[in-house]
């Protein structure tokens, strides 16, 4: 007896960048049943029991050189997988789709071994580890960027870019004091803050202000400065929910260079400077900010190179050079993806229904 409906198990999990474009694409599904798995204490802990069902497991990832904290960490994934593979039989789903990270190594496997279609989504430029060791188990995988298919050679990939919210596909007001005649730059250094990008960015702040711009720093909440600079047009925040109507109206963006806060330029089309963390694994930040500098869509800087003075002078340059940041917009623009999400909905229910119709339809079966 057929069901109701398909039944999806989405495993994506920590932060930002991994749940926001899987909830960008599980809104497409509305004809599916989903259920998520995730990491305890993480972002998806906040965001998803609001709407789907979520099931914790603790996984963690290879870090270093191999030793005990190794055999730890393939215990565990050997324990995720056997937990995943009873979710899956016990719930009866027809399908896996991760977006990456550690969470999807378990969830592949699982999937794999029990026959499911598995869908990924990898947003950088450089694939992590768990996406290049685990994508040729994968039915399809979707990938954000058009080079990041050179790096799966034995992956079924195709190029889909990135979910985005809903929210920054349409016009959104903001709740700030920004006047109108006012250049506006956004600073935002990714969901832990920045510590050395903040730093920097005060001491270029009072020569932005004197030409007119207005400044929202989104400093991260344990990167807030301790001393104040006082002006009404530096508003500094810890946080700020409302990114995409600060994206849409800001006319340069400087940021890190996670895959999600990218796609989230593209899509508003807005000009940036990328200082990419110098730390990520495998300089992946570089990568991702690489392929928008060589579009003419944002400038890159390595943070290990850059002075608050050179900083200071290429914004003015930029505000004052507005068909320069005209031709920046566009060139982001032509790199996003508006529809990612329904594409790759529709890639995920391809996969579902030839999984259903080869099931009901066996090879070695006959017909009732």
């Amino acid at each position: 007896m057929s069901k109701t409906a398909p039944k999806l198990l989405i495993a994506a999990s920590g932060t930002g960048g991994h749940v926001f474009p899987a909830i960008a694409v599980a809104q497409k599904l509305s004809g599916y049943q989903i259920e998520w798995l995730g990491v305890p204490d993480r972002l998806e802990s906040k965001l998803v029991p609001k709407e789907y069902p979520l099931h914790l497991i603790r996984v963690g990832g290879f870090q270093g050189k191999f030793g005990i904290s190794t055999l730890k960490t393939l215990a565990g994934l050997v324990r995720g997988i056997f937990q995943v593979r009873q979710l899956l039989k016990q719930g009866k789903f027809d399908a896996v789709f991760s977006t990456g990270g550690y969470i999807s190594a378990p969830a592949i496997l699982a999937g794999y071994s029990l026959g499911l279609p598995v869908v990924l989504h990898e947003s950088n430029a450089i694939p992590g580890k768990v996406t290049r060791w685990l994508s040729p188990f994968c039915t399809k995988v979707a990938v954000g960027f058009v080079a990041t298919s050179k790096y799966l050679p034995r992956a079924k990939t195709i190029y889909l870019g990135t979910p985005c919210r809903q929210q920054f596909l349409t016009p959104q007001p903001l709740d700030l004091a920004i006047p109108d005649a006012s250049p506006l730059i956004v600073v935002v250094g990714g969901s832990q803050g920045a510590v050395a990008l903040n730093q920097m960015i005060r001491e270029c702040v009072n020569t932005w202000l004197d030409a007119g711009a207005t400044i929202v720093h989104i400093v991260g909440g344990a990167n807030a400065p301790l001393e104040k600079i006082e002006h009404p047009q530096y508003i500094v925040l810890p946080f700020y929910d409302n990114m995409a109507g600060l994206f849409q109206r800001a006319d340069l963006a400087i940021s890190r260079a996670g895959a999600a806060t990218l796609n989230e330029l593209m899509i508003t089309r807005t000009p940036s400077i990328l200082i990419p963390y110098p730390y990520a694994a495998e300089d992946h930040q570089y990568h991702n900010a690489n392929v928008l500098a060589a579009a003419n869509g944002a400038l890159l800087f390595r943070q290990e190179s850059l002075t608050a003075q050179f900083l200071s002078v290429e914004v003015l340059n930029l505000l004052q050079n507005p068909q320069r940041m005209a031709a920046m917009a566009s060139n982001t623009s032509s790199l996003g993806v508006i529809n990612s999400a329904d594409l790759l909905a529709d890639t995920i229910g391809a996969s579902v229904n030839a999984h259903l119709l080869a099931q009901s339809h066996p090879v070695n079966g006959t017909e009732g």
